[in-house]
């Protein structure tokens, strides 16, 4: 297989961007690492962690360079379609973190750049990366359920991570940044299939009380274009001592002959401990108890990242070294959960049933 060198820009040095370039420095195929950050502190304390070759406080600057072919988008999500547009206009393939935008026009603008320029565009999905979903996947490639019918998933979190995200955006809401993993994941599951119609209800309370809009608990039906009915429910309002890491969740899929349970909650590997267990994306927050392996993007361990985000980036950049099979999230897709995700928010605010796609 023909193996090429490779010259990355991770733009945004923020916990995931942080993560992707010390991934980055450490695969092979990577020769030149550039760093942005609109904070230029953070993008040279990085750097000088990652052994980076360049760095600035200005996104354009790392991606013009010449030594780079390939970029990392991992700012804020309300500012991903700036950044993905520019690179696409310079001729280099994106792997942008999901959601693909927060609104239905950023998320087309990214579209029309790519159709455009006929580019390279992915979005990080990481769940699909993480080997109970890729062993899931495998099976539903073999059809062993048969024609699925129904499913469900539920994903649960604490109000510590929910503010964080909050904080950071407030249109970030655990619908639009959380739930839609699992549209994803159910439509990975049941390619082709696509969603049709959401209803959904929501409750506010903790969030509302603190300014924000979110709901903390948000349950909807999405029915598919073949009739299957698909249960999604999100709470990222559980205490903040609650002992999840990260995602606490499970997915059940439901067919003609057989059905996949998937339970993925981790309290088989809980931890005590009265100093404190520090939570990998709440600076300064800890908690006594902890589910291990909770955590969304996945875990240090002997001096390595291991987990979903690490396979999602490695499998990433090696396609693009191969040009081998790439997994990843197409834009057309990330769209689809995108507007999946808006429909919902809208089905919970008016009590609706909201029809896709939507008007935009």
């Amino acid at each position: 297989m023909k193996r090429k060198e490779l010259g990355v820009a991770v733009v945004g040095s923020g916990r995931i961007g942080s993560l992707r370039a010390r991934l980055a420095a450490k695969h092979p195929a990577v020769r030149f690492l550039a760093i942005s950050d609109r904070d230029p502190g953070r993008a040279r304390s990085l750097a000088e962690q990652t052994g980076a070759d360049f760095h600035s406080g200005d996104n354009f600057e790392v991606m013009t360079r010449p030594e780079v072919d390939a970029v990392f988008v991992s700012t804020p999500e309300g500012e991903h379609a700036e950044a993905v547009c520019a690179a696409l206009e310079m001729g280099k393939p994106v792997l942008v973190e999901k959601p693909i935008a927060l609104t239905l026009e950023d998320a087309d603008a990214i579209l029309g750049t790519l159709k455009r320029t006929r580019g390279t565009l992915r979005v990080g999905y990481s769940r699909r990366f993480k080997e109970c979903f890729l062993r899931a996947k495998e099976q539903m490639l073999h059809a062993r359920l048969g024609k699925v019918v129904g499913g469900t998933a539920r994903v649960y979190n604490s109000r510590a991570q929910a503010f964080s995200i909050l904080e950071r955006d407030p249109h970030a809401t655990p619908v639009l940044d959380v739930l839609t993993y699992y549209v994803d994941l159910m439509c990975w599951f049941l390619e082709g299939n696509r969603p049709v119609e959401d209803v959904a209800r929501g409750q506010s309370g903790v969030f509302k009380a603190a300014g924000y809009a979110a709901h903390d608990v948000t349950w909807a039906i999405v029915t598919l274009a073949d009739g299957a009915v698909i249960n999604l429910g999100v709470s990222y309002a559980l205490p903040a001592g609650y002992p999840t890491l990260g995602q606490s969740d499970r997915v059940e899929l439901l067919g003609t002959e057989g059905t996949m349970i998937i339970d993925d909650d981790h309290m088989e590997h809980v931890l005590y401990s009265e100093k404190g267990i520090p939570h990998a994306y709440v600076p300064g927050h800890q908690v006594n108890l902890a589910f291990l392996g909770s955590n969304t993007a996945g875990d240090w361990a002997l001096g390595d990242f291991w987990g979903p985000l690490a396979n999602e980036t490695r499998a990433w950049l090696d396609h693009l070294a191969t040009g081998g099979h790439a997994a990843h999230t197409t834009p057309q897709q990330a769209r689809v959960n995108l507007e999946t995700t808006l429909a919902i928010e809208r089905a919970a605010a008016t009590g609706k049933s909201i029809r896709l796609p939507l008007e935009t």
